[in-house]
This record gives structure tokens, C-alpha cells and sequence, in this order.
């Protein structure tokens, strides 16, 4: 009688509590604000190791950018045609040192140009707008809307004006921090090529060797962890790249039709806003459409033609492409998690945030996946809704 109440009291604990999916998520919730907490009591000494890694992130991140989108052509070249990989990144490195000297000589004088007399018009410029919108504003028609519309134009340009000077504040009394993130970018541009000599000529080595060092049972699932990591960032990176580029000639080749002033400037502005997903295009049309309202009503149309033609091969034609459902991301997830990236980490949260989503993605996917094959409360449910199936099968034999 005594081990039978001692039997049934130990099933009910292993009900409620050891195979209870509630009580489950409770403690892991539980464990994990209580890393979190053991973290934030010994920051001291993670503190040298987070000086220690963001020291050599940039040079490693950037690295890691020119990785995926060189390792596919030396892939193919040692597939293909059987070249050896160093020979085939020597080529490309030669090719990237060309381009460079290009870019130096031929592309940087020109926009250096436009955007220094962009920003230098651009006062007059806005002035001119802020004049135009206020002579727009003295339309009967528009009285309803006229103090709003001032409203808003005031904030902004009170906006602007604050920036303005926290800017030019900081940037005076931040003098070794200028030196330092200088120091930082010439460290970058050196030790970067290096790094990524040595990834494209070993980056294939890497998944076999990590897998080594866990244990036997977990070696295959590991390793396509990684598999999958790896695949997840070199279609967003590739693909990112590959759009901006092309929206970038696009734009170009639009904004030299039509002969927008400072063209080549917003084209690049363009490809470079274009890898913030939805969002990036859109705001890179405002000086755009700022300064064709300032040269004349057909050059707005003109800007808007393009920008439409742009949009319908970069929806239609380039992203489908290159893109395609990759990061199988719903749009409004991609939006959500944008704003919420932003509002934490600013800019480097809407650059980064959607490729580290997909990487946590993974992870807690197959960790979840793990946890519902070897756990004893999913095992119980398919068990129970196995029987309840079964029972409506004999039922409806029956009934037959």
C-alpha cells in the first residue's frame, strides 16, 4: 500500500512538473534570466574579452563580407578547370587591387565633386523647398492643412539644427576619438586581406575541424548546424551585395538620362541605403526628390519615372533572382524586427539584425526540434493523439 502511494505520488510529480510543457518552459525561462544575471555580476572580467573581441571584429567582419562573395569563384575555378585556390585568389586580389586603382582615380574625384557642391548647395537648397512649400501653403484650398504642415517644417528644420550642432560639438571635443576609430579603419583596410587570404584558402577546413571537438553522438547534427549557418549568411550577404550593386547602375543609368544634378552621388547613396531592407530605397529618394523639385516639375516627373521603373525590376525581376524566399522571413517579420533592431542598436541593428535572426533562427529551431524528439512530453502527446485517432478510426468502423 505504502509503495503504491509512494508510486502514484511520484507520477504526479512527473506529470505536473518533470513532463509538464508549462513547467518546462517556466524553468528555462527561469535559467535563462539566471545566465543572464550571473553575466551581469562578473561583467569585470568578461570586460577584457569584449575589449579583446571588438578590436578585431571590423577587420573580421569585413573579412568575412568579402568571404561570401569570393569563395563561390574559387570554388568553381577548382571544380571546374582544377586551379589551385591560392592561384585563383591571387587573380581576384589582383582584379579587387585594379578596381581599386580605378575607383581612386577615375570614380572618387567625381563624386567627391558632387557631394561637395551638394553640400554645399544644399542649404539653398532646402531654403528654396522650405520657400516653395511656404508660397504652395498660401493656397485657400490648403488652409486647413497649412498649420500643420509649418508645424512640421519648423520641427525639422529645428531638427536639423540641433544635429548640426551636436555633430559639429562632438566631433571638436571627440579629437582622440576621430584619431582612434582612424586608427581603427587603417588597421581594418591591412589586416583584413589577410584574414581573408587565409579563409578563402582554408575556409573549407573549418566545419570539419570545429565538429572535432564535439562529442561523436553529435557530430552529424553539428555539422549541419553549421552547414546550415553558413548557407543562411552567404545567400543573405551575396544577395544583399548583389541587389544594392545592381540598383546602384540602375539608378546611375536613370539619373544620367534624365540629367538630375549631382546623379552619380544619390545613384551610390542609393546602393548603399538599398541594403536596409524596405526601408533604404525610400529614404534615399528624399534628397532625390528634394533636389528635382528644386530644378523643375518635369525633372520630378522624370525622378519618379525612374524610381518606379527601378522598383518594378528590383520587385519583379532583380530580387525574385538573386534573393528569391531564402531567408523564408515573412515581410512583416522583417519590418518588426528592423524598428525593434533600430530602437537597440541603431544603425548597426538594421544592418545586422536580420542575418543574426536568422542565425538564432536556426539554433533554437534544431534545438527545439532535439528537445521534441527526445522528450518524454511531446512523446506523450503523439502517444495520446495516436490513440484518440485510432479510437476514431474503430468508431467510424463501427459506424460503417
Amino acid at each position: 500500500m505504502k509503495h503504491k502511494r509512494k508510486r502514484k505520488a511520484e507520477t504526479i510529480f512527473q506529470r505536473w512538473f518533470l513532463d509538464n510543457r508549462f513547467s518546462i518552459v517556466l524553468l528555462n525561462i527561469l535559467l535563462f534570466f539566471l545566465i543572464i544575471w550571473v553575466f551581469n555580476k562578473v561583467s569585470f572580467v568578461l570586460n577584457p574579452a569584449w575589449v579583446f573581441f571588438s578590436a578585431i571584429l571590423p577587420p573580421l567582419l569585413l573579412a568575412v563580407i568579402q568571404y561570401y562573395v569570393m569563395n563561390p569563384v574559387v570554388d568553381w575555378c577548382e571544380k571546374k578547370f582544377k586551379i589551385p585556390r591560392v592561384a585563383t585568389i591571387l587573380v581576384l586580389f589582383l582584379l579587387i587591387l585594379v578596381a581599386l586603382i580605378w575607383i581612386i582615380n577615375i570614380l572618387v574625384p567625381i563624386v567627391q565633386n558632387q557631394i561637395n557642391a551638394l553640400i554645399k548647395n544644399w542649404p539653398h537648397i532646402w531654403n528654396d523647398a522650405v520657400n516653395v512649400t511656404q508660397n504652395a501653403l498660401q493656397d485657400p484650398r490648403l488652409h486647413e492643412v497649412k498649420g500643420s504642415l509649418q508645424h512640421m517644417i519648423d520641427n525639422t528644420q529645428k531638427t536639423l539644427f540641433k544635429s548640426g550642432q551636436s555633430t559639429f560639438a562632438a566631433t571638436i571635443g571627440n579629437i582622440s576619438s576621430a584619431v582612434s576609430v582612424i586608427t581603427m579603419i587603417v588597421m581594418t583596410l591591412l589586416t583584413a586581406p589577410f584574414i581573408l587570404f587565409f579563409m578563402l584558402k582554408d575556409g573549407h577546413q573549418l566545419r570539419p575541424y570545429i565538429t572535432k571537438f564535439v562529442p561523436e553522438d553529435w557530430q552529424a547534427s553539428f555539422s549541419q548546424l553549421l552547414y546550415d549557418i553558413n548557407r543562411a549568411l552567404a545567400s543573405y550577404i551575396r544577395g544583399q551585395i548583389t541587389v544594392a550593386f545592381w540598383v546602384g547602375v540602375m539608378f546611375v543609368i536613370g539619373y544620367t538620362v534624365i540629367g538630375l544634378p549631382y546623379g552619380l552621388a544619390l545613384a551610390i547613396l542609393a546602393a548603399f541605403m538599398n541594403l536596409i531592407p524596405y526601408f533604404g530605397t525610400p529614404l534615399a529618394l528624399i534628397p532625390v526628390l528634394v533636389i528635382a523639385i528644386m530644378t523643375s516639375v518635369p525633372m520630378l516627373i522624370k525622378v519618379l519615372v525612374v524610381f518606379v521603373i527601378e522598383q518594378g525590376i528590383e520587385s519583379r525581376l532583380l530580387s525574385p533572382l538573386v534573393m528569391g524566399n531564402k531567408m523564408e522571413m515573412h515581410p512583416v517579420t522583417t519590418i518588426l524586427l528592423l524598428i525593434g533592431a533600430s530602437a537597440v542598436w541603431g544603425l548597426w541593428g538594421v544592418i545586422f539584425g536580420i542575418p543574426i535572426y536568422a542565425v538564432l533562427k536556426i539554433i533554437v529551431s534544431r534545438v527545439y526540434n532535439y528537445y521534441r524528439r527526445e522528450s518524454d512530453v511531446f512523446k506523450e502527446t503523439e502517444a495520446a493523439s495516436s490513440t484518440t485517432g485510432d479510437a476514431d478510426q474503430v468508431k467510424t468502423n463501427n459506424t460503417k
